[in-house]
């Protein structure tokens, strides 16, 4: 009986269709038999270097077709992929490889890290036996913001991998455009979906509403999904040039969804369907609110897709237990020990269930950020920020929004005859953090909340306050 590994997406798909396209970005093309091809390269030269089964290789670059043969080569060998964001600054970069501890970082030439080009010139050695991999070998870690604002590596084994990717249709059914980063789970596990139908998967390097417009009418793509953010870029741009009438699917999520947005979305592709899917890196898809949801998709994320069971603990947190969750955060036990505890993963959002089945989410259990699909920890915000100018105290929070699901925000009690702005407080991020953990917003407060027997700062008090006072 075959067992469920990604490698064998791209072996069967290069069997099937050999000529048919599995990758394009602006003008690049890759054939699934290219694929294949440069695949079982890349697991020789991996071998070669000395990279073995369970072991991790770092890549680290902007969008382009060069990782994909490396995804499936270290799914065959049973290795590890590991990537990472090529935004984080020199101190993030520093501690993400040296947490996920690679036998070999390879990147673009901007990274400063080996090329794959160059590690395909190295002499081949060994007899080139390739290891057989498991179900349950980690295939990829994604790195995550933690509570503490340490590195969380998200692991996800072959079997995690194959289980969301599904078998959906057994002919392509038409691409699918990818707005996502080669660094977030998105950029791959919805991605992987469409490379076991057989279809074509189109990248692009920037997410702005032209070349995503000027992408879709060239390459026609039947399907895509895009943040709330995105889809309002594209909606109040120019659409006067563009033909965006191949799309059948138009899906969102990762924040709020308003009954606007959803509306004009219907009113830009009228033969679409729009669903609002709402999950993690840990546990999948979690949540979908389908089409027949029709606005209610703007208040509840829908109910379970099968496979999938949910309940809200006393506390009204909501709890997963499925069958794609992930492995673990990568040597780290605590924080393994405290998301999964009796195989429910604890998700740190609040959640309600109405008479219809259908959830929503509330709040957040914990301090964590969702802003844009990252996660920001405000820990790690706070600690950079103490050393700017003008600070005498600061908590970073973050605020609902609309566009964003949430917004960094900086509450400051300056130093006495300070002035402080916003523009001073992302200028002194650069260069120490990766410009989504940068405030968006700064409130001005003459005093912060806090805890009697600790002292420490209550972040929901000052969300309250705002709120109230807005």
């Amino acid at each position: 009986m075959m067992k469920l590994l990604v490698g064998d997406v791209v072996r069967t798909q290069s069997a099937r269709f050999p000529n048919a396209l599995a990758a394009t970005l602006e003008g690049e093309e890759l054939s699934y038999g290219e694929l294949e091809r440069r695949s079982n390269e890349l697991v020789q030269a991996l071998l070669s270097a000395g990279v073995k089964r369970g072991d991790r290789v770092v890549w680290q670059a902007e969008v382009s077709l060069e990782p994909i043969p490396l995804f499936f080569a270290t799914a065959k060998m049973g290795a590890t992929f590991v990537p990472i964001n090529p935004r984080y600054t020199e101190e993030e970069r520093i501690k993400i490889i040296a947490h996920a501890d690679p036998v070999l970082v390879l990147g673009d030439a901007n990274s400063g890290h080996e090329s794959i080009a160059n590690l395909l010139k190295r002499p081949l050695t060994g007899n080139g036996a390739v290891p057989v991999p498991e179900e349950d070998d980690i295939h990829v870690i994604f790195y995550t913001s933690g509570t503490t604002g340490e590195p969380k590596g998200c692991m996800l084994s072959q079997r995690t991998q194959r289980l969301r990717a599904g078998n959906k249709s057994a002919w392509p059914l038409g691409g699918e455009l990818c707005m996502f980063p080669q660094f977030h789970m998105s950029g791959w596990t919805r991605v992987l979906e469409h490379w076991v139908e057989g279809n074509e998967v189109t990248f692009v390097r920037r997410p702005d509403a032209e070349t995503l417009m000027e992408t879709i009418t060239k390459r026609k793509p039947r399907s895509t999904y895009c943040i709330p953010a995105v889809w309002q870029r594209i909606i109040d741009s120019d659409r006067s040039r563009y033909d965006l009438s191949s799309l059948r699917i138009a899906d969102t999520g990762t924040s709020a969804v308003s009954v606007d947005l959803l509306h004009a979305i219907a009113d830009l592709l009228p033969e679409a369907t729009t669903a609002i899917y709402y999950g993690s890196t840990e546990g999948g898809s979690v949540c979908l609110a389908g089409p027949d949801e029709g606005d209610a998709r703007a208040t509840t994320v829908g109910r379970p897709p099968p496979g999938v069971l949910l309940k809200i603990d006393e506390a009204g947190e909501l709890l997963v237990d499925s069958q794609c969750m992930f492995s673990g955060y990568f040597r780290n036990k605590d924080a393994t020990d405290k998301a999964i505890v009796d195989n429910w993963y604890h998700t740190g959002d609040l959640a309600e269930q109405d008479e219809a089945g259908r959830y929503k989410i509330v709040g957040r259990a914990s301090d964590l950020i969702r802003t844009g699909g990252e996660a920001v920890a405000p820990v790690e915000v706070e600690a950079v920020l103490k050393s700017c100018a003008g600070i005498a105290e600061i908590a970073i929070v973050g605020v609902p929004d609309p566009t964003w699901g949430e917004v960094v925000t900086a509450f400051v009690i300056p130093q006495n005859g300070a002035q402080v702005e916003l523009d001073t407080l992302r200028a002194h991020c650069v260069g120490q953090l990766a410009t989504h953990k940068h405030p968006r917003r700064l409130v001005i407060v003459d005093s912060m909340p806090k805890t009697g027997a600790t002292g420490q700062i209550q972040r929901r008090l000052l969300l309250k306050q705002l709120t109230e006072n807005a």
